[in-house]
C-alpha cells in the first residue's frame, strides 16, 4: 500500500508526477490547498474556522492544519493510500502525522524529495504561460503554443502568471527551502526520505518515484 509525501520546490515537477502516481496506484491526491477549499465550500466547521484566518490574510495555524488534513485522511477513498501534497509543511505537522497514523495502524511508505536547482527551477517557472480564457499552460521551451501568445486549445490571450517573473519565483524558492529543509532532515533522520532527481525527463523523474515506492512498500 502507497502512502507517501510529496516534498519539492516550486517547479519541481510535483503536480504532474502526481497525475502519474494517481493513474498508476489509483490512491487520491490530496493537497492542503484543494482541503482548504472543499470545506470552506462546504461550510463545514472546520471550514469556518480556516475561513476566519484567511480573511484577514493571515496563516492558518498548525493546530487547524492537522485536523483539517487528518479528518480528509479518514475519508473512504483514503483506506486504500493516498498522495499527501503540502502537508506536511513544519516538523510540528510531521510529528502530528506520525501520531495520527500510528494511531490508526498505518505508517508512511516513503516520502519523495523531488531535488531540483535553482539553475533548472528558474526557465521552468519564467517560461510558463496561461490562457487567460481557459486557463490551459504552456511553457516557452517545453511546451510552446504552436503561434506565440496565442492558446492552443482556445485562442485566448497567454500570459506570465505574476507569481512566474523572475524576482517572485526566486522568492517562492528561497521560502520553499527555509520552510522545508526542517521536514526534509526530520524523514532523513526516519529513514523514510527517498531523494529523487527531479531534473530528469518527466518520464524518468516518475520511473524513479515508482522504483522508490515499491522498494519500501
Amino acid at each position: 500500500m502507497i502512502r507517501t509525501i510529496l516534498l519539492g520546490p516550486p517547479g519541481a515537477g510535483k503536480g504532474t508526477q502526481a497525475v502519474r502516481m494517481v493513474e498508476k496506484y489509483d490512491i487520491p491526491h490530496i493537497s492542503t490547498g484543494d482541503i482548504f477549499r472543499e470545506n470552506i465550500k462546504n461550510g463545514t466547521e472546520l471550514g469556518k474556522k480556516a475561513q476566519a484566518y484567511i480573511s484577514k490574510g493571515e496563516l492558518v495555524p498548525d493546530d487547524l492544519v492537522v485536523e483539517i488534513a487528518t479528518d480528509r485522511l479518514l475519508k473512504d477513498d483514503c483506506q486504500k493510500g493516498f498522495i499527501l501534497d503540502g502537508f506536511p509543511r513544519t516538523v510540528f505537522q510531521a510529528e502530528k502525522l506520525d501520531e495520527f497514523l500510528a494511531a490508526h495502524g498505518q505508517k508512511l511508505t516513503t516520502v519523495i524529495n523531488l531535488e531540483v536547482s535553482p539553475e533548472v527551477l528558474m526557465p521552468r517557472l519564467t517560461g510558463r504561460r496561461v490562457c487567460r480564457n481557459c486557463g490551459a499552460s504552456f511553457h516557452i521551451v517545453s511546451m510552446p503554443p504552436k503561434k506565440e501568445g496565442v492558446c492552443d486549445i482556445c485562442g485566448g490571450e497567454l500570459f506570465q502568471r505574476p507569481d512566474d517573473n523572475e524576482e517572485t519565483a526566486r522568492n517562492r524558492i528561497a521560502v520553499y527551502d527555509k520552510q522545508t529543509r526542517p521536514l526534509t532532515d526530520y524523514y532523513q533522520k526516519k529513514g523514510c526520505l527517498s531523494n529523487i532527481d527531479g531534473a530528469q525527463s518527466a518520464e524518468d523523474t516518475f520511473q524513479s518515484i515508482v522504483d522508490a515506492l515499491e522498494a519500501n512498500a
